[in-house]
């Protein structure tokens, strides 16, 4: 069949049925999907230097560098160019340290953190929905290993208490070094799980909800402050969001009845595991705002306060990974942190990034669109965490830049599919959070009808491929 579509510009463009795939490429989609699986899936392999995660980085670069495996638009400009700022002066107040293998380790983690996010936004911005469907199936799974790890530790089963713990069984860490980072790994795919109950989209809810509660009770098991924060936080905020911004009284009934569910099953799991005595007591312990080493002129807080004359003597800071041999410990504040370890440059680039994020983020969940029910479920992670950089260093969590990288990406798709007019608003915002049922599909939502043929409705992946051909390269993104 033929039709016309009316595209941003006032350009009529001749658009001829379906778009067929060769056998050939499906091989190469499913074989790049199965790829980014299983890269997504080995960032719950921490405790491991190099790590699986880095080796598949290398293997998904690889896979998605050929055709149709990335796109690159102007909207992520901001990013790459603040992200390029911060480690280049990493490198360069590095200069005294170059003999500090530790201090020339953490600024290249640095480069290599800001490459994944570029990375992985580009992947995004290629095939935002499928792709995203892939890295949610795969963090999915990496979440529940990860959790039933640091459970089995925890409970010292079959022995593997040392394994996947710290201090004797006291704190889980699964397959991390550190349960204040196993902790808050955790929070994005307990978000993303309950999203497709909240919405009613989640193909096995039995399976999801044990999903959930494995989840939360590996963070819960870590005993991480910041942690507890992260789920409460990122929960209500998605709760929030979802509330904010749908049309439907009938999904809103919905999610008000779930998250009541919700609560009163967790406050029943907490009453319940705060029976045993060494959880009971441990969580007294964690659940006071402020530890010992927390107060005082040399606890965490005083040491931050004390190093800020110091900071503004010095233009470029005190060095990569050096404010410990000052201060005894390190700055546990990732804004902090950024100009202690990567001079002003550096701690300006940070901050500036990080402005740009929250305006992205907050624009993109706000705004009516087939791209919304993702953004809403990864800005409800991403904010929090970013709120959460004052309180601990979060610089070289990898699934932090895991999340810059789909919250730009889905950006930079929601800007092309906008400037080519692929989507009609009023039936994306309709589709975009349920419209007027709770059955939300994961497909697209339908574009513009096709001039007047009866209710022709062709789907953002293969309105892309044809605006693709049709638009001229020097006016493509």
């Amino acid at each position: 069949m033929q039709a016309t579509a009316r595209f941003a510009g006032g350009q009529a463009i001749a658009l001829t049925g379906r778009r067929r795939t060769g056998p050939g490429r499906l091989r190469v989609e499913a074989l790049r999907n199965s790829i980014l699986w299983i890269f997504v899936a080995c960032g719950a392999t921490a405790a491991i230097e190099p790590s699986p995660y880095e080796f598949m980085f290398l293997v998904a670069a690889a896979a998605f560098a050929g055709a149709n495996g990335l796109m690159f638009d102007r909207s992520m400009a901001p990013m790459i160019v603040l992200m390029a700022l911060f480690n280049a002066s990493g490198f360069l107040v590095l200069t005294p340290f170059v003999d500090d293998t530790k201090s020339v380790m953490f600024v290249c983690i640095s480069a290599y953190m800001a490459l994944t996010a570029i990375f992985l936004a580009a992947i995004v911005a290629k095939d935002p929905l499928r792709r995203m469907r892939v890295i949610r199936s795969g963090y999915a799974a990496a979440g529940v290993g990860a959790a039933a790890f640091g459970i089995v530790g925890y409970f010292n089963i079959a022995g593997l208490g040392p394994l996947f713990t710290l201090y004797d069984n006291v704190r889980a860490t699964g397959p991390f070094k550190d349960p204040n980072v196993f902790g808050p790994f955790l929070v994005p795919p307990i978000v993303w799980t309950a999203q497709d109950l909240l919405l009613g989209r989640a193909r096995r809810p039995l399976l999801a909800a044990l999903a959930i509660v494995t989840m939360t009770l590996g963070a819960f098991l870590s005993f991480s402050r910041g942690a507890w924060g992260d789920y409460a936080a990122s929960i209500g905020l998605l709760i929030t969001l979802t509330l904010l911004t749908t049309n439907s009284p009938r999904l809103r009934r919905r999610i008000a009845a779930l998250a009541i569910a919700g609560a009163i099953c967790a406050l029943i799991t907490l009453m319940i595991a705060l029976t045993i005595p060494e959880i009971r007591d441990m969580f007294v312990e964690r659940a006071s705002l402020v530890q010992d080493y927390d107060a005082g002129e040399t606890g965490r807080f005083g040491n931050q306060i004390r190093s800020l004359p110091l900071l503004l003597e010095r233009f470029s800071g005190f060095g990569p990974l050096q404010f410990h041999k000052i201060f005894i410990e390190d700055p546990h504040e990732t804004y902090l942190n950024a100009f202690a370890s990567y001079g002003w440059i550096g701690g300006l680039s940070y901050v500036a990034f990080t402005a740009v994020a929250l305006f992205v983020g907050w624009r993109l969940t706000l705004r009516k669109g087939p791209f919304q029910i993702e953004a809403i479920a990864v800005w409800s992670c991403l904010f929090v965490q970013l709120v959460q950089g004052l309180q601990i260093d979060t610089d070289h969590w990898r699934h932090l830049y895991l999340l810059f990288g789909l919250i730009f990406g889905l950006a930079a798709a929601d800007r092309i599919d906008r400037r080519r007019g692929l989507f009609a608003p009023g039936l994306a915002a309709k589709r975009s959070l349920g419209g007027d049922g709770v059955g939300v599909a994961r497909e697209p939502a339908p574009v513009a009808r096709l001039g007047k043929c009866a209710q022709s409705v062709v789907h953002l992946p293969q309105a892309r491929q044809m605006s693709e051909v049709a638009v001229p390269p020097e006016r493509r993104a």
